[in-house]
């Protein structure tokens, strides 16, 4: 049947258009504002906000055509070729309201073209192909609207794209749904994390004689009393400590070339730890390594990483034992005593951290940190048995997360696999064959 499709060029069926050079000067502080979608922003089939900006909602006046809706698919045009894949996402109701911003493409479906199926169709390994074949530039790759619309493809009726749409998108739902549990979880570990070892909300509650809704066990794990030091008032019998003093002495990870082939074992990099607060093992790459490398250089469950170029700061704590190795970008810190490993995972997170880390961040062309300036983050210490019972409160939201990120991968393999089933055998056509222009 697929033979039987016309070939078609994309620009005929697709409504496409690019951002607008919004001016800096005119970005607004305001939450409520809408926020501006640049090519930052778009991930790997989703948008990721992080650092967006916003522009205040009167000044949009006559950028009717930059209003982003729902299912809309957006391509990243600069650097769109990354080592994970080609920089595309879609539009969800929770991403609105929003504006597109220059170098970044926004394409709609028509009414020959079924604007979920589409949503595949750019995710599919043609696509992929055709971008990274025809992307130019060295130092900022990047490709034009007027080469997306040159790509061709074979275009099903409306009744059979929706069929495969609606295959595939069943499953990119659970995987959604999923990663807005696994984000859930992570949200009530942090939380865990800043009620007990910053606000100490448990000390403070039984300092006032007030019930604070532990179980025995581990309420009486905590003081009822605090002490003032050089960081105010901290629970008595806890101590302000410096990382180096909790771990083992600090290594650098190794020089590699990754890649996709299984020649060695997984290599862990920067890229893999900064995106989310779980590493997704099944998209870090390889690399060869001797066994002299595997031995020095392997992760385990428990080692903290902690990124010191490129994006300083970021840090994990290694949960699974995949026999991984570490790049030379990341710096590994093993806890002498492990039932500090979920305290030092949280610590990671919380503010207290982040404001050391951009307090030290050197660096004249991008920041950097060092192990000698890491080692010396200092902290207050809640004792051994308190850490030992945070852990297991929060390995059990962990094994829920971990488990949910692993039967994603499973599902987005099965999709990924059914896409080339129902559209990649389709994107291999000729060259030569018929382009529709128009006609049914």
């Amino acid at each position: 049947m697929g033979s039987e499709w016309p070939l078609v060029r994309l620009g005929d069926v697709v409504d496409l258009t690019t951002g607008f050079p919004f001016a800096s000067q005119q970005y607004t502080d305001d939450p409520t504002a809408p926020r501006l979608l640049r090519g930052d922003n778009v991930g790997q089939g989703a948008i990721r906000w992080d650092g967006a900006k916003r522009w205040p909602a009167p000044a949009a006046d006559g950028l009717d055509a930059y209003w982003l809706r729902e299912g809309d698919v957006i391509l990243a045009m600069d650097r769109p070729w990354i080592e994970a894949g080609l920089k595309y996402a879609y539009v969800r109701q929770s991403d609105l309201p929003a504006l597109l911003v220059q170098r970044v493409a926004r394409l709609r479906g028509s009414d020959r073209l079924d604007t979920g199926f589409l949503r595949y169709v750019i995710a599919g390994r043609g696509f992929t192909d055709f971008v990274t074949g025809i992307q130019t530039g060295t130092a900022v790759p990047h490709i034009s609207g007027g080469q997306i619309q040159g790509y061709r493809f074979p275009l099903p009726p409306l009744a059979e794209q929706r069929r495969i749409a609606g295959i595939l998108s069943a499953l990119d739902d659970k995987i959604e749904l999923n990663r807005l549990m696994s984000q859930t979880l992570e949200s009530m570990a942090r939380a865990l994390f800043k009620s007990w070892f910053v606000d100490f909300d448990p000390v403070r509650a039984k300092s006032e004689g007030l019930d604070t809704g532990l179980p025995d066990e581990i309420n009486n794990l905590f003081t009822d009393t605090v002490e003032l030091s050089d960081w105010g008032e901290i629970p008595c019998g806890w101590q302000p400590t410096a990382l180096g003093d909790l771990c083992e002495k600090p290594q650098y990870g190794f020089t590699a070339s990754a890649t996709d082939q299984a020649v060695g074992p997984r290599f862990l990099r920067i890229t893999d730890i900064n995106k989310r607060p779980w590493i997704e093992w099944a998209s870090v790459p390889y690399c060869e390594a001797s066994e002299t490398e595997r031995r020095q250089y392997r992760v385990k469950p428990g080692d903290v990483l902690i990124a010191r170029m490129a994006d300083p700061g970021h840090g994990v704590m290694i949960e699974e034992d995949t026999g991984a190795v570490y790049a030379s970008y990341l710096i590994r810190f093993r806890p002498i005593d492990h039932r500090y490993d979920r305290f030092l995972q949280y610590w990671l997170r919380s503010d207290d951290y982040w404001s050391l880390v951009e307090g030290y961040r050197t660096g004249t062309t991008r920041a950097s940190l060092n192990a000698q300036v890491l080692s010396a983050f200092r902290f207050v210490l809640p004792p051994p048995a308190l850490a030992d019972a945070f852990g297991i409160q929060v390995s059990a939201l962990r094994s829920s997360l971990t488990r949910n990120v692993s039967e994603s991968t499973r599902l987005s393999e099965a999709r990924d696999q059914l896409l080339q089933r129902l559209i990649g055998r389709v994107q291999s056509a000729r060259p030569d064959e018929r382009i529709w222009e128009g006609q049914p």
